[in-house]
């Protein structure tokens, strides 16, 4: 058996920095499990979400590096690790998780990690909020300045 490696995110506007993190969380392992952030989840830590949750879903296992897109627990984020039990936890950089609490908590459920915080995509700022400010202010411009 490989080394199964899980990353976690909302996933919402699918961007470059997403790709670069998933493809940096493949690289840490044989598999990758995706878990997809419920939309009661994505609401609760960051925003409404413009897409759906099945649909999040979908997209992020239709991209390359991910073996499985799984959708997270509405009530215990850890529920989805016990049932899928990684090896290696990858974070992102803007991911609010405190690294060494998720490995002991993690351990204390019976499923040992090491958790790998990643880097952000190099030269890039292309995050969802963003991106969508940069949409609402472009909307926003007299439509000479649009072309």
């Amino acid at each position: 058996m490989g080394v199964r490696v899980m990353a976690t995110g909302v996933f919402d506007l699918l961007h470059p920095g997403h790709v670069y993190f998933l493809e940096e969380a493949r690289r840490l392992g044989d598999e990758l499990v995706v878990v997809v952030a419920r939309d009661q989840t994505a609401r609760r830590l960051k925003h409404e979400p413009y897409v759906p949750e099945h649909l999040r879903r979908e997209m992020v296992e239709a991209l390359k590096p991910v073996d499985r897109a799984v959708l997270g627990s509405t009530t215990d984020i850890y529920e989805t690790v016990v049932r899928e039990r990684p090896q290696v936890i990858a974070l992102g950089h803007d991911q609010p998780w405190d690294a060494r609490e998720v490995e002991r908590e993690c351990a204390r459920r019976g499923v040992p990690v090491r958790v790998v915080r990643l880097g952000p995509r190099p030269h890039d700022d292309l995050a969802t909020r963003r991106i969508v400010d940069r949409i609402l202010a472009r909307a926003a411009a007299p439509t000479e300045a649009r072309s």
